[in-house]
């Protein structure tokens, strides 16, 4: 005398849902049924159970356990498979853990790769101007943007740089004049044009053209007219 389906799913130690479902999707043969029309499992519905229960406890899908049929031969291949992906997956999430580490010990920014968001974050910058590096993070030369942050880090914030950061929309002439050629003299300008001589966006993977056309829709966002006519004039006086 066999099992009942409520016997088999307590003795297996699943539920009666996921016995039917198994029976829905090919998983597990049906039973010869009793006089009174109930079914009878035997032993070898027990150990099918068991088996795709293990399978999928370990990370095997249903759908792939369906491929590998009723046989119940070690499932050698199946299970090296999936031991290649989770080792993939182990090292993946290595990684992750290893970025978050970085991430809550520095306080860096999460938008930007590890190795320069570190860079970035031990920088002195204004929020528009640490919103602009990201922007340039993402046109500029791996290299090159390595380059940038590094040297914006060690030069640090002179007051001229704050003056500009809080320059008002309104300022006059002979200010925004003014702050263009000190911040003209600035080391991290003069450095730059040594380090780039043919210019931040020269060797930009999709073009300098690219780059400099979307660092330019950014500074238009992040900075505000009376800043942007002290960009435009330091950009005219270094021609």
């Amino acid at each position: 005398m066999g099992w009942s389906t409520r016997q088999l799913a307590e003795l297996a130690g699943t539920t009666l849902r996921t016995i039917r479902h198994y029976h829905e999707v090919g998983l597990l043969a049906e039973p010869e049924r009793r006089a009174n029309g109930y079914k009878s499992y035997g032993v070898a519905h027990l150990v099918r159970v068991l088996r795709v229960k293990r399978l999928t406890g370990l990370g095997l899908s249903l759908a792939r356990i369906a491929e590998l049929g009723d046989a119940d031969e070690h499932p050698e291949e199946a299970l090296r498979v999936l031991d290649a992906e989770l080792a993939s997956t182990i090292e993946r999430l290595q990684r992750v853990r290893v970025e978050l580490g970085v991430i809550l010990r520095q306080a860096s920014p999460t938008e930007l790769p590890p190795a320069v968001a570190k860079v970035v974050a031990e920088a002195d910058l204004s929020a528009a101007d640490r919103a602009f590096s990201v922007v340039l993070a993402q046109v500029l030369a791996p290299e090159t943007f390595a380059r940038y942050a590094e040297s914006v880090r060690e030069h640090g914030r002179w007051p001229v740089e704050v003056e500009f950061d809080e320059l008002a929309e309104d300022a006059d002439e002979g200010t925004r004049q003014r702050l263009a050629e000190a911040m003209l003299e600035l080391p991290i300008v003069r450095e730059m044009k040594v380090m780039f001589p043919g210019g931040i966006y020269a060797d930009a993977p999709r073009g300098a053209k690219y780059a400099s056309e979307a660092a330019g829709r950014a500074l238009v966002d992040l900075y505000n007219s009376a800043q942007l006519d002290v960009l435009v004039r330091m950009g005219r006086s270094r021609e």
